[in-house]
């Protein structure tokens, strides 16, 4: 069984604060790795090291970050979430080098990093799945529209965080959103590929925390509700689900489970759904990473999740037969956006900045006053989460805590 004493933190921003905390807790040396940019950032200064990362690709280099770890003597690699998290080539690269992959086995990441291998294997496990096909070109398109029927989504096959996405109502819209979506693919994920899925516009976005160990024993950690989105991206997320029954939140445990053993996952990941207004739910797609809203998990189980990704990655069994979960919690996201120009991301230096506090309020946050913002990377800055007894109690908290 392994030990991990020393990890390379491969990411930037909150999400590296955030591992870096927990890795501090377990007596870890946490690792970072920074661009030049971001030599005075909050997660450079908060590591016990700081590593230059000097590459005209930054954090998605996985050949020097890969090289960086290993000069550094670390055990492992956590990779956080976006970049280079759902890689399957640079967890492999990291396994070459001797260096332990805190996260899931690299033919996991594989199957389910192609949304279109994903839906297949998940067909395959006997998961519900969104109606939909393929859009190779704009003639298959077509047809695949046909057959499903409009309103579609046609979206990008490597794609994620909301981009690569565009509604289509009507085949005379087809062809314009085909290139447009295809051009946007590509410069997002360096694959213009695309396919369709039935848009479900009543439908809300619903995901199902997992948790699994290399012995192959899996646990559900309950839903969180996603449907507060704009651009297709998560704005507010919840736990409970408000609409969820009991008995089609077992359903989808019980689906997820079947999907996880089906590929040989292991680690903490996500199974997402699409929940119609009948009750009948689809698979929309895995995330076998760590979720930016992990939090308000965490904050309604008890629960370390990044501490559980380490203990898995070292070969430890789950030290829990069942988990329950106690009141409600609510995530705000914070972006550097300007409201007066449709929300587009706004760089600049942080004049002021006052976090918000109080009882059962979680702030992680990737940057402190007088912190420069840049334009090169997402703009969520922080994430504001709050716990409370019931639902209601925690919206009150939420608001009082945004007017912080």
């Amino acid at each position: 069984m392994a030990s991990i004493k020393r990890v390379l933190i491969a990411n930037r921003g909150e999400i590296a604060v955030r591992i870096t905390r927990t890795l501090r807790e377990l007596g870890v040396e946490a690792v970072a790795v920074a661009t030049p940019e971001d030599r005075a950032s909050l997660h450079a200064l908060r590591a016990d090291r700081v590593l230059a990362l000097v590459s005209p690709l930054g954090y998605l280099d996985a050949e020097a970050l890969v090289s960086l770890a290993t000069r550094a003597g670390c055990d492992a690699v956590h990779p956080g979430y976006g970049f280079l998290s759902e890689n399957a080539e640079f967890a492999e690269a990291c396994e070459r080098a001797g260096l332990i992959f805190i996260g899931p086995p690299a033919q996991a990441i594989a199957k389910m990093g192609s949304k279109v291998r994903a839906r297949a294997a998940m067909r395959a496990a006997g998961v519900p799945i969104v109606p939909g096909g393929d859009a190779n070109d704009l003639e298959q398109a077509r047809a695949t529209a046909s057959a499903i029927g409009y309103p579609i989504l046609i979206k990008a096959t490597d794609g994620g965080g909301g981009k690569g996405m565009r509604r289509v109502d009507s085949e005379a819209e087809l062809a314009a959103a085909f290139e447009r979506t295809t051009s946007e693919a590509q410069k997002a994920f360096g694959n213009g590929a695309l396919y369709i899925e039935r848009a479900l516009g009543d439908a809300r976005h619903v995901e199902l925390q997992i948790l699994g160990d290399r012995a192959g024993r899996i646990v559900h950690l309950f839903e969180r509700d996603c449907s507060l989105q704009r651009r297709h991206q998560k704005i507010i997320e919840e736990t409970p689900c408000p609409v969820l029954p009991a008995e089609t939140l077992e359903q989808m445990a019980d689906v997820a489970r079947r999907g996880a053993e089906s590929i040989g996952y292991f680690s903490v990941g996500t199974f997402e759904f699409l929940l119609a207004s009948d009750g009948s739910f689809y698979f929309l797609e895995m995330n076998t990473r760590l979720q930016v809203e992990h939090p308000i998990t965490e904050l309604c189980t008890g629960l370390d999740l990044v501490r559980e990704m380490l203990r898995v990655a070292e070969g430890k069994p789950l030290d829990f037969e069942a988990v329950t979960r106690r009141g409600a919690a609510i995530e705000a996201r914070l972006y550097a956006e300007d409201p007066d120009h449709g929300f587009l991301p706004s760089a600049g230096q942080i004049s002021g900045l006052r976090a918000a506090s109080g009882p059962f309020v979680r702030d992680d946050s990737g940057v402190y006053e007088g912190a420069r913002v840049s334009d090169r990377y997402d703009p969520m800055l922080a994430k504001l989460s709050v716990w409370a007894p019931d639902r209601a109690q925690a919206i009150a908290r939420m608001r009082r805590a945004l007017g912080e």
